[in-house]
This record gives structure tokens, C-alpha cells and sequence, in this order.
């Protein structure tokens, strides 16, 4: 009777593999024919059935047909012409398509999912910008900027004026995870933050996930900014650049053959070669500049097999007697994607990060060096296996192995060269690694789940010393360990959990759970940042940061997917929070540790936004409610405070009118209360001299931030069909001229001994005019 029973059970399996043999698979990805960009949730359908499908977030499609035949398939986008395709199916088949703007339509679609992603997904807390999108927003200084556009997104704010940190929720600009094509970035700013690393042009898009990151990351607390570089394949040869006041950039790609394609883009600006203009000596021999320069090729050995190799290398350099300064970022990435059938697909990836400064001086006969640097080594697999609606995994693993050179100083006094002082930050290696493994389920048309859990280790490793303090952070004793030796392990178990209700088409309500760690940190001890911050990792004596957050959120869209609307409110606890004691000295310090005081944080806002997404006129509107507080030992005598980053009230409004296919105007307006700071509150008086007396730690805030930014483009000749297309961009920054203070310093009048305060801005009004083109 068993052998009947299993013999039965195999051969209904072989009918079932039967029958699934006998489907053919048509896939491929649909394209913007002038950019060739993807275009996501494009529909994809078959004329001669009702079979139909939408591309994902890359472009690709697939369709399945129970039988062979001659069948059309067509592709329409909003905004694009329908593209209709016969192909006769005896097999598994590629097909891609291109899609040309539709210049007569009169409503443009300028979201970069689809209409409804916000209310289907499961994901909450998230935000997507397309590299279009982020085109039409007025520019600082003639630069579109990824970074200054995400700072105008619900629960992120700006760490200083014109910088390039942001905060997310309340956390610090360190608790962000910043990627390039999967690869660390350090450090996301040229000239100090006024522009940021990432060049438009070679982008795809981004996505910033608000806390509820994907488990395949870890590390952060906060967020995870994902920026992507294009990975298409286009059909020739074509470029994007442009031409500025302050910097210009040119953009290349093109195919080699049928299967490889390759990207290169370079920015450099030139405020320096104005400053040899001057009529000053000091200013003509000095320099201020950045560059940078991507580069990328794909190589398709089919549709199932596809390889990405890119890097990024980028420098800022600033030059003035009797020194210089400068800081860098590198990366580098090789990933193979593999689809092994239309359930299970890989992703396999070795990327390379480093972040650099070093400082030059001649004084006197006296030649000074300092010489900073983090460098990344990291291995990861990830897998995607959807077998049906109730089993969607996601599955991986990562190791990485951090290097950290804190600092290196020598001063050369003898003009052979030979150092008379030599000093070292000693530095130190750590591991870490995570597995992680990830479930959505659709439990019914109006209900879906998602739940899984991430695995992340991390260990100090040898050569390195370990200072041990007592409870007045005195130094007592020292260990000493060897190359390669592991001295410390941390483990963290890191859930998830989340569900989206849907109460129809037009809106649904979501809730999350999650619990992050992070195993290094910043030494900072102001809000603004500085390229000399140095990186230390949790050690025996620092233990990780940890966070648990909760968050609920209502979406809704009206009138045909015009309008999107939602409600986030989210409540973060943290454990082990990192500030410094009180006029901590955090420069070439071997006994940084020291410094460190840990203590709780509490984080909890409310995030509303409303968005119009069709018609001449688009933008959207929110609005941020938010606290953040710190409770430390050791820091304002254990009493609770603000967290730097803490601002209530936070608003932004962004408008673009598209007057005609010529011409098109962009707003931007601003407000955020001030940031937490502490003031002199008093002064005591020694043989003559006075001391400030400082009040509580962030007792007082700056006056509160308000700017508006303006841009106009022109396009000459928006129906041109040759190949040559340009644009102007005329944009004021800081239109009305708000003095919005970036530092505050105090000091005290040498006649009367009274203390004055003075403030410094960066900007008034600055206008800049860039002339765009592409071919």
C-alpha cells in the first residue's frame, strides 16, 4: 500500500513538472529611448489575451504563455508613446523596449513608482526620488543635489546651513548608512557640504529608508540612504553635462556590442581658477576645488547572468599659506547577478571602501603632516526566492572587514628632512559580519504581513592596545594584543516586524516594529561636522548602540492617484546612546575612550505629507512634529537634554509649474526651529580675568532656519529631433536673503570685560545660471 501511495505522489509530480515545463517565459525591460533609464511600473501586456504585468524597480518584466504562438505584446507608460511588438513564442524568449516621450501630453506622471506603491507596499517610511525628479529642484550654486533634496523629505532635517549631513528622526548624522551601488560612503560632501559627492547625471535614483531598512543592511541606527548608478544598456553612443558659475560635469555612456554597455562621468569645479585673478598675492596662490569621476560597465552574458564592475574616486582640495588640506572618497564594486529560474535568483558582491584626509603645513622652517583614513573590505551574498503569495524570502549574508587609521602626525624641523616629532593614534581592525533572512506574506487580498530577523557579530581584532578606566574615566591599566588576534565579540539579534490593512485600492494602514545596532561611530562634538571627524569602532570599553522603534502610518490617495496623502508617527528608544564629556578634546587622542560617556535616548514625532503628481503644476507639502532628548551620565550632571539634532517644528513646501514644453519654474520655502545650543549664562572673575559660565548642555536653541530657493529653466527648442538638446537653468538661492546663522561664537569686550556674542552665515543671496545639455 506505501509503494502505491509514494508511487502515485511521484507520478502527480511529474504531470506537475509537466505542465510547468511547458511554459515559455518572454522577459526583458523597458526603457526611456532618450535617456535610457528604466522606467518602473510600466504595463506590459498581451493584446490577444488578458495577460498582463508591470516592470519592477529595474525595468524588468516577465510573462508567462501556457502555450506557443504569434502573439502582440505592447508597453505604455504615462507620459510615453504605446509601443506594440508581434514575436512568435517557440521558446524562452528576451524582448526589450523603448519608449519615446509623449510631447503633446498635456498631464505629465512625475513619480518615480507607481501611482499606489505607497499604499500597496508593505514598506513604510520610505522614500523613492527618481534622478528626474530630483532634476526639477532648484540648485545650489547651478548643482541639482541628491542630499539637499532628501533633506526636504518628512523626518529629515539638515545638520547645518548649506551642509551635507542630515539627520533622520532625531538621530545623528553618523546613525545614517550611505551607499553607493552597495559600497560605503564616509563622507558625502565636497567644499564642506555645500555640494555632495553624488553627480545626478550618472544616477538612476535613490531611496532612503527611514529606520525600516532592508535586513540585507545593518550597522545603523537611523537610515539607510541607497544610491544607485545607471546599470541600463543603451542603444549609442550619448552624453549629459553641463556648464556652470561654479563647476561644470560631462557625462558619457554608450554600448559595446550587443551585451556591454559602459558609463563615465566627471565634475570639477573652479572656484580656484578665479582666485588667480585677484589682485592679492595670498588669494592668487591659493586653491579651492573638488573633483570627482564615475565610472561603470555591464556586461549581459544573458538576461539570467549579468555582471556590474564601477568606482567612484573623488577629492577636495584646499590651498592657502602656509598649508593645505584635503579629504577624499574612494569605492569600488564588482556584482554578478544570477537568475537560477523564475523563483530564486542571487546576488553575489565584493565592494571596497576608503575615506582619507591629510593636513600640509610649512611655518617657519617647520614642516607639519597629519594623515587620517577608514578602509572597507566586504563580501556579500543575497538571495531572493519567491515561491508563492505566502513565501516571498529574502536570505544573505555579509562579512566586512574595517580598518581604522585614526591619525598620524609628524613635524619635520631640520631642512634634511629628519622628523624631530613623530606622533600616532595607534589603529585598529574589526569584523563584522551578518546573516539575515526576511518573509512578506499576503494573508488575504486586504491583508499582508512581513517579518524576519538579522544575525550581526562584531569583533575587535588585534594589533591594538585596550586602556581600561575606572569610574572617573582615569586610565588604571593596559592590555596589548597582537596582529590578527580576536580580543572582543559583540552579537546582536535584530528583528523585524510589520503588516500592511488596506482598505480598498486608495488607502491602507501600516505598522513596524524593528531593532537596530551599530558598532561604530563618529567623535564629534558639534551638530555641523567637520572632513576631520574620525571614525571608532565599539571596543571593551564602548558598547554598540542600540535602538527599537515603533511606527504607524495611514495612506491615502485621491482623485485618480493625483493626490498622496499619509500619517507616520514613530516612537525610538535607544540604548547605549554616544556623547562626549564636557570640553572633550577628541583631535590625535589615543585615549579617546576616555572622552566617551553612553547613556538613553528617546526620539518620537509625528510626519504629515500631501503630494499632487499629475498636472502643470506638482510638489508636495509636509510637515515634521518631532522630539529628541539624551539621558547620559555624566553629561549636564545626569540630567536629561536635548539632543543636538532636536528641532519641533520642521516644514517644506516644494512647487514646480510647467508653464509651457519651454519653460518651467521650481520654489522651494524652508522652516525648522533652531538647533539646541548652550550659551554663557554668567561669568566669575580671577585677578582681572573673566571666565564664561556656561548653562546646562543644549539648554538654549539658535534662531529658527528659513530659506527660499527659485529656478527657472528654458528650453529652446523642446521639439528639436536632432541629437544636440539644451537647456538653461537660471536659480537664486536664499532668495529673500535670510541671515541663517551656521556658527556662534562668544567672547568679551577687552575695555569693559562685558561678553558679546557674534554670528556667522554663509549666505545671502546667491544666483547661479547652468547651461544643460545632452546628445
Amino acid at each position: 500500500m506505501m509503494i502505491r501511495k509514494n508511487l502515485f505522489l511521484c507520478l502527480c509530480f511529474l504531470f506537475f513538472y509537466m505542465g510547468m515545463a511547458q511554459e515559455i517565459e518572454l522577459k526583458g525591460k523597458v526603457f526611456e529611448r532618450s535617456s535610457g533609464e528604466p522606467l518602473v511600473s510600466a504595463l506590459i501586456r498581451v493584446k490577444e489575451s488578458s495577460l498582463a504585468t508591470l516592470s519592477d524597480d529595474e525595468g524588468n518584466y516577465l510573462l508567462r504563455f501556457d502555450k506557443k504562438g504569434v502573439y502582440t505584446v505592447s508597453a505604455s507608460y504615462v507620459g510615453f508613446s504605446e509601443v506594440n511588438k508581434k514575436v512568435e513564442l517557440r521558446r524562452n524568449q528576451t524582448l526589450d523596449f523603448f519608449l519615446d516621450n509623449n510631447i503633446q501630453l498635456e498631464e505629465v506622471l512625475v513619480t518615480s513608482t507607481a501611482p499606489n506603491e505607497r499604499v500597496k507596499s508593505l514598506t513604510m517610511g520610505v522614500e523613492k526620488l527618481s534622478a528626474v525628479e530630483i532634476k526639477q529642484m532648484p540648485a545650489l550654486m547651478g548643482e541639482v543635489d541628491v542630499i539637499k533634496a532628501i533633506q526636504l523629505l518628512p523626518g529629515v532635517q539638515t545638520a547645518s546651513e548649506g551642509g551635507s549631513g542630515f539627520s533622520v528622526r532625531g538621530g545623528s548624522p553618523d546613525q545614517n548608512l550611505i551607499l553607493i551601488d552597495n559600497t560605503t560612503v564616509y563622507n558625502a560632501s565636497h567644499l564642506m557640504g555645500f555640494f555632495s559627492i553624488f553627480n545626478n547625471d550618472v544616477l538612476s535614483g535613490i531611496d532612503l529608508y527611514k529606520g525600516d531598512m532592508p535586513l540585507k543592511y545593518g550597522g545603523r541606527l537611523s537610515s539607510l540612504l541607497d544610491v544607485r548608478t545607471k546599470s541600463d544598456h543603451p542603444e549609442r553612443f550619448k552624453g549629459v553635462g553641463g556648464i556652470g558659475l561654479i563647476s561644470s560635469r560631462l557625462t558619457m555612456e554608450g554600448p559595446v556590442g550587443e551585451k556591454t554597455s559602459w558609463l563615465a562621468g566627471g565634475r570639477r569645479s573652479y572656484a580656484d581658477l578665479f582666485l588667480k585673478l585677484s589682485s592679492d598675492e595670498a588669494l592668487r596662490k591659493s586653491s579651492v576645488y573638488f573633483y570627482d569621476f564615475n565610472a561603470k560597465m555591464t556586461h549581459r552574458f544573458s538576461n539570467d547572468d549579468i555582471i556590474d564592475i564601477g568606482g567612484y574616486y573623488g577629492k577636495d582640495n584646499f590651498g592657502a599659506e602656509p598649508g593645505d588640506f584635503h579629504y577624499g572618497n574612494g569605492a569600488a564594486s564588482v556584482s554578478w547577478r544570477h537568475v537560477y529560474s523564475r523563483m530564486l535568483s542571487s546576488k553575489v558582491s565584493f565592494n571596497v571602501s576608503n575615506y582619507d584626509y591629510g593636513l600640509r603645513s610649512k611655518l617657519e622652517g617647520a614642516k607639519a603632516t597629519w594623515e587620517s583614513s577608514i578602509t572597507d573590505y566586504m563580501l556579500r551574498l543575497d538571495m531572493t526566492h519567491s515561491i508563492n503569495e505566502m513565501w516571498n524570502l529574502t536570505y544573505g549574508l555579509s562579512s566586512i572587514l574595517h580598518r581604522f587609521k585614526p591619525g598620524f602626525a609628524k613635524m619635520d624641523t631640520s631642512s634634511e628632512g629628519e622628523s624631530a616629532i613623530n606622533y600616532k593614534v595607534e589603529g585598529s581592525n574589526a569584523l563584522e559580519h551578518g546573516v539575515y533572512l526576511s518573509n512578506e506574506q499576503k494573508l488575504s487580498e486586504t491583508l499582508s504581513v512581513k517579518y524576519g530577523v538579522r544575525l550581526s557579530a562584531f569583533q575587535n581584532m588585534g594589533k591594538g592596545t585596550v586602556y581600561h578606566y575606572n569610574d572617573d574615566y582615569r586610565v588604571t591599566d593596559s592590555l596589548i594584543y597582537k596582529s590578527g588576534e580576536i580580543y572582543n565579540t559583540y552579537m546582536a539579534l535584530e528583528p523585524r516586524l510589520g503588516f500592511a490593512w488596506r482598505f480598498g485600492e486608495n488607502s491602507s494602514l501600516k505598522g513596524n516594529y524593528l531593532r537596530n545596532a551599530q558598532f561604530m561611530q563618529l567623535a564629534n562634538n558639534s551638530a555641523s561636522g567637520s572632513p576631520l571627524d574620525v571614525w571608532f569602532p565599539a571596543s571593551p570599553n564602548i558598547k554598540p548602540q542600540v535602538v527599537d522603534m515603533f511606527s504607524v502610518g495611514y495612506f491615502r490617495n485621491l482623485d485618480d492617484n493625483t493626490y498622496e496623502t499619509s500619517v507616520e508617527l514613530y516612537y525610538k528608544k535607544q540604548k547605549n546612546v554616544i556623547d562626549f564629556a564636557e570640553h572633550a578634546n577628541l583631535m590625535l587622542n589615543k585615549k579617546l575612550e576616555g572622552e566617551v560617556r553612553t547613556g538613553r535616548g528617546e526620539a518620537y514625532g509625528a510626519e504629515f505629507m500631501i503630494r499632487k503628481n499629475k498636472g502643470r503644476l506638482t510638489g508636495f507639502v509636509n510637515y515634521t512634529l518631532s522630539r529628541s532628548e539624551r539621558t547620559i551620565p555624566g553629561v549636564n550632571k545626569g540630567k536629561t537634554y536635548l539632543s543636538p539634532y532636536d528641532k519641533t517644528h520642521n516644514l517644506n513646501i516644494v512647487a514646480n509649474y510647467e508653464l509651457s514644453r519651454k519653460c518651467s519654474f521650481s520654489a522651494i520655502w524652508v522652516y525648522a526651529t533652531g538647533n539646541p545650543t548652550t550659551y554663557p549664562s554668567g561669568r566669575f572673575e580671577v585677578e582681572g580675568e573673566y571666565f564664561p559660565v556656561y548653562s546646562g548642555r543644549n539648554e538654549y536653541r539658535r534662531p529658527d532656519y528659513h530659506r527660499l530657493d527659485l529656478s527657472f529653466t528654458y528650453i529652446p527648442r523642446p521639439d528639436s529631433g536632432k541629437r544636440w538638446r539644451g537647456e538653461w537653468n537660471v536659480s537664486l538661492y536664499n532668495a529673500y536673503g535670510k541671515k541663517n546663522p551656521w556658527m556662534i561664537t562668544y567672547d568679551q569686550n577687552e575695555d569693559t570685560g562685558l561678553p558679546y556674542a557674534e554670528m556667522m552665515y554663509l549666505f545671502g543671496v546667491v544666483p547661479s545660471i547652468t547651461y544643460n545639455f545632452k546628445f
